[in-house]
């Protein structure tokens, strides 16, 4: 039987690799160290190579390509409900065939070297991010144990945590402020990787044609443009922009039945770190509507006036994502009149 698909579940050493033939019937369903999986992919040149879009899957699939593979990434949750029996390699691999052959499957491309490197960027200070709120929070609870409130915002902590420290006025013990200060220092140098991050952030941002044409789009900046670019490349992925902003989960789900539509909130679906950043960009839009002119604050002005600011938000970070989309995948400048 002549094998037309192979589906990999990918691991670190030890892959799964399932071949099946033009009616998803298993032919062969075995397990390959890291070092072998090239040359035995290389006795089936023609087939479809199919994997779950996961940690490896951007290094395999451009690596595949580059070999003359057609490739089908697949996000998890779509090969999941194909695992038949108990979860293990050889179901998963099968499971992976069976979703890469269904008709409507939604395939990922690899991505690039460059989307790759935003990426990097990205997680890297996403977490350095979060790093420091959870810092500030310990700093916030520890104080008040010793009766002490600051106002809210971490610039008004950061600017009297050192008087604090020096003010023997209060009830902070001698070890108490040795920790406060090394508390302080850890603050320190957070916020010093932070601004490397985004000073590495900005510098791919000009480095992109993709994100150059973003950032003049009004309320977006280095770091958004470069998530965008990161996450959908050149667009090419989506068949439009509603498609693209549904994918992250900027369009309203839907329970209807016996032909009544009902609609309810956003679905929150995908990439929750870009939806963040939209709704942030629509909010900078927002703040600054009332005296701006161009076509964006005015159609958001009038949506406030009868929908108010919060659904507004939404709203106007849904056609963004359109925007953006279209000009990735149209290759045209944002023209804001």
């Amino acid at each position: 039987m002549k094998v037309t698909l192979i589906g990999i579940d990918l691991a670190k050493n030890v892959f799964q690799v399932c071949g099946v033939n033009q009616a998803c019937k298993s032919v062969f369903n075995r397990a390959l160290r890291r070092h072998q999986l090239m040359a035995f992919l290389a006795q089936y040149p023609d087939v479809i190579i199919a994997m779950e879009a996961c940690s490896g899957s951007n290094y395999w699939g451009r690596s595949l390509k580059a070999q003359g593979y057609q490739v089908r990434l697949i996000p998890p949750q779509h090969v999941k409900p194909f695992v038949k029996g108990n979860k293990n390699d050889r179901n998963d691999a099968f499971a992976i065939c069976e979703a890469a052959h269904r008709p409507n499957i939604q395939f990922v491309e690899p991505r690039t070297l460059e989307q790759v490197d935003m990426m990097l960027a990205h997680r890297i200070r996403e977490r350095q991010v979060d790093a420091r709120t959870t810092l500030i929070n310990q700093i916030r609870g520890l104080l008040n144990e010793y009766g002490i409130v600051i106002a809210q915002g971490k610039e008004s902590l950061k600017a009297a945590l050192p008087d604090l420290i020096e003010d023997a006025e209060n009830e902070l013990t001698e070890r108490a402020r040795v920790h406060f200060t090394l508390l302080h220092q850890e603050w320190s140098a957070i916020n010093e990787a932070i601004k490397s991050s985004e000073k590495d952030i900005k510098q791919q941002a000009q480095a992109s044609e993709g994100a150059k044409l973003l950032m003049q789009i009004k309320g977006i900046g280095e770091i958004t443009a470069t998530a965008v670019v990161s996450f959908a490349g050149n667009g090419s992925s989506y068949k439009n922009g509603r498609h693209f902003s549904a994918n992250i989960g900027l369009v309203p789900k839907e329970h209807s039945s016996g032909g009544k539509q009902s609609l309810g909130g956003i679905t929150k679906r995908g990439n929750r770190y870009l939806r963040k950043l939209l709704i942030q960009c629509a909010w900078s839009i927002i703040r600054h509507c009332k005296t701006a002119q161009d076509r964006l604050s005015v159609w958001v002005k009038t949506l406030i006036e009868r929908r108010g600011s919060h659904k507004s938000a939404v709203a106007l970070a849904n056609k963004l994502a359109r925007i953006v989309w279209a000009i990735l995948f149209k290759k045209t400048e944002f023209r804001a009149v």
